[in-house]
């Protein structure tokens, strides 16, 4: 891990943050926008900090619905798949800081920059970004790591992209980020 002295601009340890990449979200009528470049996209982003020795914390929503817990759709997307030592969060709301041992996951690893791909878009990673920049994290939103199964998707990638922007996290595409160097 890096210390304090040799952080690049973004500062602090960091982790990525990976949210929701189940199965159930890639089986719905309207199809993940560009979901195989957002899969190439997010191995890319996990190898890298895999090789940097960055942690990879993987979250994974339950619900009533499509994504019941233990079920094959609840299931992380089979190109998606944590080592046996990465943490998975376990969720039922937005935020996955929300009644959840997220942040006391990032705190006992000292991780202070969060960056943060996944599903989708408008939901889970604008409600867990919101969540982590009131708890004061730096965030990097990979700006071509997350996308939906909106027949807007492609208008709400670039609106929460600015948005989210707006209210602090920093925008890299996945080919800018290299985990040795945040």
């Amino acid at each position: 891990m890096k210390t304090g002295s040799d952080v690049g601009e973004i500062g602090g340890n960091v982790a990525l943050l990976v949210i929701d990449v189940q199965q159930g979200l890639f089986e719905k009528s309207t199809s993940i926008y560009k979901a195989e470049q957002l899969l190439d996209n997010l191995n890319t982003l996990i190898g890298g900090a895999r090789r940097a020795g960055v942690p990879v914390l993987f979250v994974q929503h339950a619900n009533e619905g499509t994504l019941a817990e233990g079920s094959e759709a609840w299931r992380l997307h089979p190109r998606i798949q944590p080592l046996p030592t990465e943490l998975i969060i376990h969720k039922r709301h937005g935020n996955a800081f929300e009644e959840t041992v997220l942040q006391q996951e990032l705190e006992s690893r000292r991780v202070r920059t969060l960056v943060v791909a996944g599903l989708v878009t408008h939901g889970c990673v604008k409600a867990t970004c919101l969540g982590a920049l009131a708890l004061e994290y730096r965030i990097i939103l990979v700006s071509d790591g997350h996308s939906s199964f909106s027949k807007q998707a492609a208008k709400l990638i670039e609106e929460w992209n600015l948005r989210l922007s707006g209210l602090g996290a920093k925008l890299r595409a996945t080919g800018e980020i290299d985990f040795r160097r945040l």
